[in-house]
């Protein structure tokens, strides 16, 4: 028996002449994302991507939860390959497919005939299969063709034959870098790392940039947020975390300007420092996991002041999303435990005691005409960090 992973394209079936593109990226992705998990030979034939072990050693398993959970894949299941004859198939499904559908009490058969060269038809091999199962389950198991515990499918394809067991659904999405590269702005909350999650499903390739205020905050807080870009990393691969410094800014908005402009203030040089960066290192564009009137510096009004400052893109992925959708999808991806963790960041420091909800811009530029703006900037880019994880 060989035991092969097989996986479904989801959008880029409808890739047109491009499609050669993402398919390349995809099997270039999930050889990086199996190599942990032995000798794999990787390649793509009618819509799907076959994971081939090249020994007993290699860890079928592991490699199954990794590319399950890689940007491109819509659906995925473990099969056993065998000759594309009848005798075969037959063979195959009364003796090595059995362990297969253990547990299970009753099942159905649909077959897929890619190779219309193929003897039988479709609805002929199911019914093949399927009385080759019943005759080896003993007695065990019954066919229910319209709530089966177990859907047993059998494709017949170009290069051989495929018996599986059901196929679950994967995550779907766009293969990592085949939409360009972005900047998250990533703190310790719940809502940037799915705001992260959500563009790198659309095939974006994230590095990320975080914002400390030592020593009104902690070391646990950047292990805080070293510990959610690390679970990202289980969907976008490596993540490069820049991390800068802002105490100083904060200290200097808090001694110069009016108190209700503070946070305002401080999102407008969270946007200068992270679209340098971004550009440094050759991303297109800004990541936040803002939602439109969440909390105050997220009304319209004060997102048209903190934009004002940038000239590349700024995505907001959870703009339209309420708290409760925000925290499951924070489930889902499994960063939201993390996320709870009740460790500061650097925006509860110098709170504005009453924030602005409705700022006009000319009164922002005001108060920060009463500081260095460039300056400060400077010195800031001046002590940044860079930690990779993943």
């Amino acid at each position: 028996m060989k035991e092969i992973i097989l996986c479904k394209y989801g959008e880029i079936s409808l890739k047109g002449a491009n499609r050669a593109y993402f398919e390349k990226l995809l099997r270039e992705l999930l050889k990086k994302r199996t190599a942990a998990f032995g000798a794999f030979r990787i390649y793509s034939l009618q819509s799907t991507v076959y994971i081939e072990p090249e020994n007993e050693d290699a860890d079928v398993e592991g490699a199954y939860r990794a590319a399950k959970n890689t940007f491109g894949i819509s659906a995925i299941t473990r099969a056993v390959q065998t000759e594309k004859t009848t005798e075969a198939i037959l063979e195959t499904a009364k003796n090595q497919f059995m362990p297969y559908l253990e547990g299970a009490k009753t099942f159905k058969v649909e077959a897929k005939r890619s190779d219309k060269r193929f003897p039988l038809t479709s609805p002929e091999i199911s019914a093949e299969v399927g009385g080759a199962i019943l005759e080896a389950s003993h007695g065990r198991l019954r066919v229910d063709v319209h709530h089966p515990d177990v859907c047993v499918r059998v494709e017949i394809r170009d290069l051989a034959a495929y018996l599986c067991a059901g196929q679950e659904r994967a995550i779907g999405g766009m293969p990592i870098g085949s939409s360009g590269k972005g900047l998250l702005l990533l703190s310790g909350g719940i809502d940037s790392p799915v705001a992260g999650f959500m563009m790198a499903k659309r095939g974006v390739k994230i590095d990320a940039m975080h914002f400390e205020s030592f020593p009104y905050t902690s070391e646990r807080a950047r292990m805080k947020v070293l510990s959610l870009a690390e679970k990202l990393t289980e969907y976008t691969g490596e993540i490069h975390v820049h991390i800068i410094s802002v105490t100083h800014i904060q200290e200097a908005l808090r001694d110069a300007c009016e108190e209700d402009y503070f946070t305002l203030l401080l999102r407008r040089f969270m946007m200068r420092l992270s679209e340098r960066t971004a550009e440094k290192f050759g991303c297109e564009a800004l990541i936040t996991g803002e939602s439109l009137g969440q909390v105050a510096s997220q009304t319209m009004e004060a997102l048209n002041c903190t934009q004002a400052v940038c000239h590349m893109p700024v995505f907001r992925p959870a703009i339209g999303l309420d708290k409760e959708e925000i925290i499951q999808r924070a489930r889902q991806i499994g960063t939201y435990e993390t996320s709870a963790l009740p460790y500061e960041d650097c925006c509860t420091v110098f709170t504005p005691r009453h924030p602005q909800t409705k700022p006009r811009l000319g009164k922002v530029e005001e108060q920060e005409a009463k500081i260095d703006v460039d300056g400060l900037l400077e010195r800031a880019l001046e002590g940044v960090e860079w930690v990779t994880v993943g």
